[in-house]
């Protein structure tokens, strides 16, 4: 058999390299991804970067810890507090202490951080020019020498740079030119009045005696951990996670696109050697032998594709880890280390896919009776794709039913409306025979001699149709139900901020601040306004005595709440929120109105509180308020703005803006526009990656099988060609039937998506929300547009090549 096996290899090659080039883009694919995961998870932890030289850091308390019966969880704290004064007091009995302090400055050059001079000396940042600032007017600042001596206009008051520094951290750095942070020095005594709060510091002493000064109230970082003193030092490890998550789901769609074409293509090509094995099994071939034959090919074509695809993983792997971490998907570090696990992981799995691609072809094979080679083929549906499809079809089914009636929040998680439209998606195209040949008879319902044409090569060739038609089912459905679902949800946040806000105008402060108290006091000397201050804070919360969760949260007062905002309420009433009480949602495991939580507050301290209200569940982004005093250390980070009755909304506006200083003044509609939910940039890079794949598959598995079916329409395009017909007519029609087919395959992956999107449609309304699908048509059309081009090339070319033969020739009535 392998010998029959390995000679039809030969003599049938075209048919076959659809599933090679597929087969060896997904086995590098998986060679890539496995890679990268191996490679991020030996990836070396962060070196300190500020506190490179510092010999001792303190930094206050940013962990929460709950001990429960299965362990402590900890969280990281929004607030954290203060380094306590008694323990600076008792450090500085060690040895020299320097506080350390880090705000963002508006004005200059973009992002500038700043701090005390005397912190300088720890990343370390080295003069190249000027000297250290010494009065509140001067600073030193990091990057471009050509600074020295300008004056700027910042936040923090006008300045004078009076030195610049060597920029620190350039293995680490996004941007060579300023390392890890563009650093901005004032003096000591400048730093500590903008501000005044402090929560590290340096001291210069013995560790063990540091620990011991401490105690309970900070944590002592020496060595490697005093990477946990820099800005956002998990940064890396988010990245590395986000950048896995992507390639995880690639590898996960590439193997499930690349079974699917590779089981189309072997389907279609045992559909094709029908009459072959017919006579194999005249002369005595028994179905095992059949059936081996076919696994056969399969094992062959599989590794040589597996080999191919191993070999050229290990070239793009480089590559890519290279242009992620220029984008900025994972950290500037990044490469690809020496592993040997993701070669031998891809090339199985590349071979077992191509048998299990195969497996359901070569039992079809397997049946050949003798009497099909004087047999046309019928083009029904086999009985085992007709019980797979339906059972996967009742799966769905089943599954979306159990969500919408359980937890329909669950439908809203990226893994879930990822992941389960797959089961949709592969009944639907199981089962795509059985409405293809009506759908194709009535889009070709115009009396015309084409439309007649291509409906009776379409009903006739009912296989070849499924297998054209399939791919583009199944890109046009991913391409809907992932960027469909992401649009609503985007849609439903945007939905629920505009019904919460009922303000006229919302004021925010420059990003990384607050507003202060004497801008609030201008604020609130506007006549004919209402203004209600909010800071965003956060809750946690122990949940079956294991699991801590974390809440988003407001704080506000509920008179001034109240005028500006209108919460979604299930139960209670916001204005009985008072500052033993809290507002939460449905998502909550104990939420009766006037029902007693604990909880621990955004700077870790714990507060038994009285549930006053009850929020929707909605889309996840109605979170807990609770009053000012029960988010200590939360600045106020928007101001709602009401007005009054007969108050003249220019006059205010003019108004508000005089007051708010370096805030932003925004009506409500540009500030709904301005804060409109967009899909996070490693979220759209995953679905666009995905989508790619799936229409870099389609394209192969169209061209494919039109190659494939090119030879066995020999004889109808020279039947065509002895009618009368002419090389253009037979070439428009091969364009239509392939348009024809696309049209169908669009329509069915458009059903799908429709499907997918009712579903989540339907659990958006069960969690109060006001269902608003939206597709997005233009990715759908776009798509579309690309299978109906390749479907048509691949079409019209192999076609015009076998016309160039003269017409009784290509029907063989002539040697």
């Amino acid at each position: 058999m392998l010998t029959v096996a390995l000679r039809t290899l030969r003599t049938r090659w075209a048919g076959f390299t659809g599933s090679f080039v597929a087969l060896s883009l997904g086995v590098a694919l998986l060679t890539v991804t496995g890679l990268a995961l191996a490679s991020s998870a030996t990836a070396p932890e962060r070196r300190p970067e500020r506190f490179a030289a510092a010999p001792v850091v303190v930094k206050s308390q940013d962990t929460l810890r709950v001990p429960t019966p299965i362990g402590d969880r900890t969280a990281r704290l929004t607030h954290p507090r203060p380094l306590p004064t008694a323990t600076v007091a008792a450090l500085r009995k060690l040895g020299p202490v320097v506080e350390d302090r880090s705000f963002p400055v508006r004005g200059g050059p973009a992002g500038l951080v700043g701090h005390p001079w005397s912190t300088a000396a720890f990343a370390p940042y080295d003069l190249t020019a000027g000297r250290a600032p010494r009065t509140a007017d001067e600073v030193a600042l990091t990057g471009d020498p050509s600074h020295l001596g300008r004056r700027l206009r910042t936040d923090r008051g006008t300045v004078r740079v009076v030195g610049t520094l060597t920029p620190r951290g350039f293995e680490n750095a996004v941007d060579p030119l300023r390392g890890f942070e563009n650093a901005v020095f004032f003096t000591d005594t400048r730093a500590a009045q903008l501000t005044p709060a402090v929560h590290q510091l340096v001291v210069t002493a013995d560790p063990a005696a540091v620990r011991r000064a401490v105690g309970g109230s900070a944590r002592v970082l020496t060595g490697d951990a005093r990477r946990l003193a820099d800005a956002d030092p998990d940064r890396d490890s988010e990245a590395l996670t986000a950048m896995n998550a992507l390639f995880g789901t690639a590898g996960g769609v590439t193997a499930f696109v690349s079974v699917f074409v590779v089981a189309s293509t072997f389907a279609f090509a045992v559909a094709q050697r029908r009459r072959e094995f017919a006579l194999l099994r005249t002369t005595g071939a028994t179905p095992g032998q059949i059936r081996r034959t076919v696994l056969a090919e399969a094992l062959t074509v599989g590794a040589l594709a597996s080999a191919a695809g191993c070999a050229l993983g290990s070239h793009l792997a480089p590559r890519l880890a290279a242009r992620v971490a220029d984008e900025g998907l994972a950290p500037a570090w990044f490469t690809i280390g020496d592993h040997t696990w993701p070669y031998h992981a891809a090339f199985w799995t590349g071979l077992l896919v191509a048998l299990a691609g195969a497996t359901a072809a070569s039992w079809r094979a397997g049946r050949t009776a003798p009497t099909e080679a004087l047999r046309e083929d019928s083009g029904r549906i086999t009985p085992g794709r007709l019980l797979c499809g339906t059972a996967l079809l009742l799966t769905a089914a089943v599954t979306l039913v159990l969500a919408l009636t359980g937890d329909p929040g669950d439908l809203l998680h990226r893994k879930t409306y990822i992941s389960r439209p797959m089961l949709l998606i592969t009944a639907a195209a199981l089962l795509a025979p059985l409405v293809l040949r009506p759908l194709t008879r009535l889009l070709t319902c115009l009396p015309t001699t084409v439309g007649m044409l291509v409906r009776a090569n379409t009903a006739t060739g009912v296989r070849r149709t499924a297998a054209l038609a399939a791919p583009v089912l199944v890109t046009v459905a991913l391409a809907g139900s992932l960027l469909g679902t992401t649009a609503t949800l985007n849609r439903a946040k945007a939905t629920e901020a505009g019904d919460r806000t009922t303000a006229t105008f919302v004021l925010t402060p420059p990003p990384g601040t607050g507003f202060d108290d004497t801008t609030l006091r201008r604020l609130r000397a506007v006549p004919g306004t209402d203004i209600s201050p909010t800071s965003s804070t956060a809750v946690h919360v122990l949940e079956d005595g294991v699991a801590l969760v974390r809440s988003e949260g407001r704080a506000a007062t509920p008179a001034a709440l109240a005028a500006t905002t209108r919460l979604p309420l299930t139960a209670g009433r916001a204005s009985d929120l008072d500052d033993d009480s809290i507002i939460v949602n449905g998502e909550w495991q104990r939420h009766r109105v006037g029902e007693r939580v604990r909880v621990w507050l955004g700077d870790g301290t714990p507060r038994t509180l009285r549930i006053a209200a009850v929020l929707t569940t909605g889309t996840g982004d109605n979170g807990v308020y609770v009053t000012p005093r029960n988010a200590p250390g939360a600045a106020i980070d928007r101001i709602d703005v009401a007005l009054k009755d007969g108050a003249d909304p220019a006059a205010v506006a003019t108004a508000l803006d005089r007051a708010a200083g370096p805030g932003r003044v925004l009506t409500r509609e540009a500030w709904l526009r301005a804060t409109h939910p967009e899909t996070n940039r490693t979220t759209r890079l995953g679905l666009l990656l995905v989508l790619g794949i799936a229409l870099l598959y389609t394209g192969i598995s169209v061209a494919n099988t039109m190659v494939m079916g090119a030879s066995d329409r020999a004889r109808d395009l020279a039947v065509l060609r002895l009618a009368g017909a002419t090389r253009w007519q037979v070439l428009r029609l091969a364009g239509a039937e392939a348009l024809t087919v696309v049209a169908a395959g669009a329509l069915l992956g458009l059903l799908v998506a429709a499907v997918n999107l009712a579903g989540l449609t339907g659990a958006l309304a069960l969690l109060s929300v006001r269902p608003a699908p939206a597709f997005p048509w233009q990715a759908l059309g776009t798509t579309a547009t690309a299978c109906a081009l390749l479907a048509v090339g691949s079409a019209i070319v192999p076609t015009a090549l076998a016309l160039r033969r003269r017409p009784a020739n290509l029907a063989g009535l002539r040697e």
